[in-house]
């Protein structure tokens, strides 16, 4: 016996539940599948739970600063558990407004199980088949844990397992990095854990310019963060309690000692256990769902949506998928991927903001380019708060004046470079931001300044 809707979702992590929604709005039967937990992996192991524990480790930081603002305070002591309480409740809270929501939606059906395809148009869950004429995947992703000597012998953590720790690690070996890896480094180092983080390459966060990367390893280095890089064979060991973790560097110690590791070394999709194979859908070498620019795969009536397409990896791209296929299904939009900017942020403190090209791909591009920085010291904002550390930088092309790229590392940052993103998305030039008169004091208020000082690459 078949179960049949107009529509099927399976996963309802960021995009699902508005796919869902807006399908049951235009009078469509909705069968919405979750094997675990609804809201995915932003709400239960990502944005909202790791937000939660950067907050505790800022307050913990702050309150260990107070003299420089002229407060005075005792002794800062960190209760883990406490601290953990909190982040479940607001990770937790976040679930439930979500699974109520689900589950009050008029013509949405909630299904808990692990979805299976056994047809183009039919999956199995739970000992029953569903049939649909579209189907949406929104399966998301999950820690990469490639192949290294004696991993296998460790009790080693991800960034979901992390999570569960209502102890601080006496010193946490995180392999990896990037932005995950450092956002947890920073928050284990404000709550009292020693940290080493071990990368293979020869700097952090290689994705951004040189200047960045060594901006946030020095404000990291500030707090006690150590770095291992060039880290060329890395290797696990069991040392009683501890955990020896094999780097191979060119210099310093052959290995780290760690009574935690966290690796943190990429992520993987939620591909393999689908069924895909039954369906036709095609993937790539990495086992990411081939999708075109509107988000449709190799076989009609199926998209991909989110962490599983490859085509961005945040809550923030997931629902832009959405909002791509549903005008395109709904709207009689035209709508396409090829048409959003690269956005992101580093959850350090300070944040790092990052829109479009940096400076290296600008270069590499062959795009004649100008360029501008401007410290966090001449930040007004920043100076008063006490928080200097950073930069912005803007990178806009010397034919049209139109941005190209910009980071903004410093307090806000994350937060004020969306007013670039918008100039953007807009087409406006470099020029008419010059011209502009922005709120004194804020830290947005220095892109006029900023682009008045552009300079021709190389000059």
């Amino acid at each position: 016996m078949t179960r049949a809707f107009d529509a099927i979702v399976i996963g309802a992590g960021q995009a699902g539940p508005s796919m869902a929604a807006r399908l049951a709005a235009a009078g469509r039967r909705v069968a919405i599948i979750e094997r675990h937990l609804v809201g995915g992996a932003c709400v239960n192991t990502g944005c909202t739970p790791t937000k939660a524990m950067v907050a505790s480790a800022y307050a913990a930081h702050l309150a260990r600063r107070a003299g420089d603002y002229g407060i005075e305070t005792g002794p800062v002591s960190i209760d883990m558990a406490a601290v953990k309480a909190r982040k479940d409740a607001i990770a937790g809270n976040s679930r439930r407004n979500n699974e109520v929501w689900l589950e009050g939606l008029h013509g949405v059906t909630l299904i808990r199980g692990h979805a299976r395809f056994v047809g183009p148009h039919e999956v199995e869950v739970a000992g029953e088949t569903l049939s649909a004429p579209q189907i949406f995947l929104n399966v998301g992703g999950r820690a990469a844990t490639p192949a290294m000597p004696g991993l296998d012998t460790i009790p080693y953590l991800t960034n979901s397992s992390l999570l569960d720790l209502d102890v601080v690690p006496r010193s946490l070996v995180v392999i990896g990095g990037s932005y995950i890896g450092l956002e947890f480094a920073q928050i284990f180092r404000r709550l009292g854990a020693q940290v080493t983080v071990v990368e293979m390459g020869p700097r952090i966060v290689a994705r951004e310019d040189e200047e960045t990367s060594d901006a946030i390893r020095a404000f990291l280095e500030d707090e006690g963060v150590r770095f291992r890089l060039n880290a060329e064979c890395i290797s696990f060991e069991k040392r009683g309690d501890d955990i020896a973790a094999g780097v191979s560097c060119t210099s310093g110690a052959p290995v780290e000692i760690g009574s935690h590791v966290l690796l943190a070394v990429g992520r993987r999709p939620n591909t393999d256990d689908l069924g895909l194979e039954a369906a036709g859908v095609a993937l790539d070498q990495r086992g990411y769902v081939v999708v075109d620019d509107q988000l449709r795969t190799s076989v009609d009536g199926i998209w991909a949506l989110g962490d599983c397409n490859g085509r961005g990896a945040f809550t923030h791209t997931a629902y832009n998928d959405f909002e791509i296929v549903a005008a395109n299904l709904l709207d009689g939009d035209d709508r396409r991927v090829g048409d959003r900017f690269p956005v992101y942020a580093l959850y350090t403190d300070p944040p790092l903001g990052r829109i479009g090209m940096t400076e290296a791909q600008a270069r590499a591009a062959g795009i004649p380019y100008k360029t501008a920085t401007r410290p966090m010291t001449r930040v007004g904002r920043a100076v008063e708060k006490g928080e200097t550390k950073g930069f912005m930088k803007a990178v806009v092309d010397a034919r049209t004046d139109l941005i190209l790229g910009a980071a903004v590392l410093g307090v806000g940052g994350d937060e004020a470079v969306h007013g670039l993103l918008y100039a953007m998305q807009g087409s406006v030039t470099a020029d008419a931001i010059r011209r502009t008169t922005p709120i004194h004091p804020t830290v947005a208020e220095l892109f006029p300044t900023l682009m008045g000082n552009l300079r021709l690459a190389g000059r």
